[in-house]
C-alpha cells in the first residue's frame, strides 16, 4: 500500500522536472539544447550531424537543432536538410557566440549547389568566422535566413566562389552585408548598417537602409514598402516550458523587422494541445487526414513522408509546419497537399518531392472553382520548396497550382532537377512549375527552374511578383522538341496569359544553360500588351556556350548571347513609359 509519506517525495520529483513533462516528442532527428547542456555534448552532436549532411545533397537524412533561450558558445555548421532555430520570443533571447555558418557544398568554394538548409530566431556573434565578427552564409536556392540578429557583418559567398542565392527576411545585421559573387538575392523586411556588392539581380523590399534603386548599374531594385505580408510562423517555449506555435499578424505597407519587442507581431498562438505531431515512420496519409478532419494543425518532425493520397486541408486557419525540411513524397500519382478555399491556411517549412508516378499537381491551393475573397486572412506559403527528380524518380504536371484569391507566397524554389538521379528530358517530367489561376496573388522570392513548358503561367488578375529567378531547362534535345508555337522557339519562362489585364513584377533574372546545340528561346517573358501589365528591371544571361535567348520580354530587350564577350541585356521598364507630351 502506498503511504502519503512515500508519495510526497515522488510528487516533489515530478514538480522539479517541468521541462521533461512539457517537452513534446519531436523524434530522434531533433536535438533540443539548453544553456545547461555541456558545450562538448552539443558540439559533438552538431559535428556528427554535419559529417553526414555536409555533402548529402540527395540523401534521406533530415535534422533540426533547437536552442532554448539563453547564451551558447558553440560552432554550428549547417549542412543539407538541416534547420537551426532559437525558441525565444525574439532572436536576442537565444544568443550563439562562436560561429553559425554555411560553407560551399562543392569544390573550389562553389556554393551554387548549397541548397535546403536554414536558420531562424537567433542572435549570432561570430568569433570563429573568416574574419572577426564576420559570419559566412555561402548559399544558393531553398535556404532561408529569417528572424535573425547578426551582431556583426555577414558575407554571402565563400572566398569569392560562385553562389546563386538567396533569401533574407525579418533580419537585422548590425554591420555590413557583402553579397560578393551572389548572382541574385532578395531581402525583405530586413535592416543593416550597409550593403556592398551586386551582380545580376539584387532586390530589396521593405528594407529601410537598402541601396537606392539604381537599375541597371548597379542592378539594384528597391521597393520602399512591403505591401502585404504575414511572417512565417515560429516556435517558442515560455518560462513554464510550454511550447507554442506563433502565428504572426497580417501586416500592410511595412518596412524593417517585426521583432523589436516581444509579441509585437503576434496574431495568435497555437498551443501544442491543438497540434498533431507527425512522425515519418508512424504516420500515413490516412492518420494525418484523420487529424486534419478533426481540425488539428500538423507539425512534421524531420524525415520523409510517403503519401498514397493527398493531405486534405478543409478547416480554416489550419497550419502544416515542417521541421528540418520534412519531405512529403506522393507515391501513387496523387497530390501531396490539397486545400479548401478557406481563410488563413498556412504551409511552412516543407519540401515536396515528386514521386515515380506522374502527379497532375503536387500542391493545389483551393479547388479549381474557388471564388471567395481572402483579403483579411489569406492563405500563405513560407519556405515551401518543390523538387522533381534528383533524389529519385519524379514526375509532375504542375508543381504548385494556386486557385484561391489573395494567396501569399513567401519564398519558394520550384525545381525540376538538372542533376542527380533519374534526370533527363524523358525521365523527370514536369510541364509547369507554377500556375496561378486566382486573382490578387502576391509572391516574394520566386525561384522556378528547368520545367519543360512555361516555368510560370499566370492566368489570374492583379498578381504581383517581387523577385524572380529562373533557369530554363538545360536539356531540350532539339528545337523541335521544345517549341511552344509555330513561330516561337521554346516556352517563355514567365508567361502572363492574354486574358490578364493587370499584373506587375519587379526584379527578374532569366538564364539559359543549353546542353544541346541549336536550341534557343524566342522570349524570356511573354505578356499581353496592355498598360496595366508592367514589368520592372529585367535581365537575361546566356551561360555556357550553346544557344541563347533572343528577347527579354515579347519582342523587346535584345538578345542574350554566349561566348566572349558575353552579352547580358537589361531592360528597366515594360511597356516603356510614354514620352512626355510636347508643349
Amino acid at each position: 500500500m502506498f503511504s502519503a509519506a512515500k508519495l510526497t517525495p515522488l510528487l516533489f520529483a515530478i514538480a522539479a522536472l517541468p521541462a521533461l513533462a512539457q517537452q513534446p516528442d519531436l523524434g530522434p532527428n531533433v536535438d533540443i539544447f539548453s544553456p545547461s547542456t555541456p558545450t562538448a555534448t552539443m558540439q559533438q552532436k552538431i559535428d556528427a550531424v554535419y559529417a553526414t549532411e555536409q555533402h548529402n545533397e540527395f540523401g534521406p537524412q533530415r535534422h533540426a537543432f533547437f536552442f532554448l533561450p539563453g547564451e551558447y558558445k558553440v560552432d554550428v555548421p549547417i549542412g543539407f536538410y538541416t534547420e537551426v532555430t532559437g525558441l525565444g520570443d525574439t532572436p536576442d533571447a537565444t544568443h550563439i557566440t562562436g560561429n553559425l555558418h554555411v560553407d560551399a557544398a562543392s569544390r573550389n568554394d562553389n556554393a551554387t549547389t548549397t541548397f535546403w538548409r536554414g536558420a531562424s530566431n537567433l542572435a549570432v556573434t561570430s568569433q570563429n568566422g573568416p574574419a572577426p565578427n564576420l559570419m559566412r552564409w555561402a548559399v544558393s536556392q531553398a535556404v532561408f535566413l529569417r528572424r535573425m540578429h547578426i551582431r556583426g557583418d555577414i558575407v554571402l559567398n565563400q572566398n569569392h566562389g560562385w553562389a546563386s542565392g538567396g533569401w533574407m527576411s525579418d533580419t537585422l545585421v548590425d554591420g555590413n552585408v557583402n553579397s560578393g559573387t551572389q548572382q541574385q538575392w532578395i531581402s525583405r523586411n530586413s535592416d543593416w548598417h550597409s550593403w556592398t556588392g551586386a551582380n545580376w539581380n539584387m532586390v530589396f523590399v521593405g528594407v529601410p537602409h537598402a541601396p537606392a534603386n539604381s537599375w541597371p548599374s548597379p542592378p539594384y531594385t528597391t521597393v520602399v514598402t512591403t505591401p502585404i505580408i504575414r511572417e512565417k510562423p515560429y516556435l517558442t517555449v515560455d518560462a513554464k516550458h510550454r511550447w507554442s506555435l506563433i502565428i504572426p499578424a497580417l501586416q500592410h505597407n511595412t518596412t524593417g523587422i517585426t521583432w523589436t519587442s516581444p509579441h509585437a507581431d503576434i496574431a495568435r498562438s497555437i498551443p501544442f494541445s491543438r497540434i498533431y505531431i507527425a512522425h515519418p515512420r508512424r504516420d500515413t496519409a490516412t492518420t494525418l487526414n484523420t487529424q486534419l478532419a478533426h481540425g488539428k494543425s500538423l507539425l512534421f518532425t524531420p524525415g520523409i513522408y510517403d503519401l498514397t493520397e493527398p493531405l486534405r486541408i478543409t478547416h480554416p486557419n489550419t497550419v502544416l509546419f515542417g521541421l528540418g525540411f520534412a519531405t512529403l513524397h506522393p507515391t501513387q500519382g496523387n497530390a501531396a497537399i490539397t486545400t479548401a478555399d478557406a481563410d488563413g491556411i498556412i504551409l511552412a517549412g516543407l519540401l515536396i518531392d515528386a514521386g515515380p508516378q506522374l502527379s497532375p499537381v503536387l500542391v493545389q491551393i483551393g479547388p479549381r472553382d474557388s471564388h471567395a475573397a481572402h483579403t483579411s486572412n489569406p492563405i500563405s506559403l513560407h519556405d515551401v520548396f518543390f523538387r522533381v527528380g534528383g533524389a529519385g524518380p519524379g514526375k509532375a504536371g504542375t508543381d504548385l497550382e494556386i486557385n484561391s484569391r489573395n494567396t501569399l507566397v513567401d519564398h519558394t524554389w520550384i525545381w525540376r532537377a538538372d542533376h542527380g538521379h533519374n534526370v533527363g528530358w524523358n525521365q523527370n517530367l514536369s510541364a509547369n512549375g507554377l500556375v496561378v489561376n486566382a486573382d490578387g496573388v502576391t509572391i516574394y522570392g520566386l525561384f522556378v527552374e528547368h520545367h519543360q513548358h512555361f516555368q510560370v503561367l499566370w492566368n489570374g488578375n492583379r498578381g504581383r511578383t517581387y523577385f524572380y529567378q529562373s533557369e530554363i531547362p538545360y536539356d531540350p534535345p532539339t528545337q523541335t522538341a521544345w517549341t511552344s508555337a509555330p513561330s516561337t522557339d521554346g516556352w517563355a519562362s514567365y508567361k502572363v496569359a492574354d486574358t490578364v489585364t493587370q499584373h506587375e513584377a519587379w526584379g527578374l533574372g532569366i538564364y539559359s544553360v543549353f546542353r544541346h546545340p541549336d536550341v534557343y528561346l524566342t522570349r524570356a517573358i511573354e505578356v499581353p500588351r496592355t498598360p496595366n501589365v508592367r514589368f520592372h528591371d529585367m535581365i537575361t544571361v546566356c551561360l555556357d556556350t550553346l544557344g541563347g535567348i533572343r528577347n527579354i520580354i515579347d519582342n523587346t530587350g535584345g538578345a542574350a548571347k554566349c561566348g566572349k564577350p558575353r552579352i547580358e541585356p537589361k531592360l528597366t521598364l515594360f511597356p516603356p513609359a510614354p514620352a512626355p507630351a510636347i508643349p
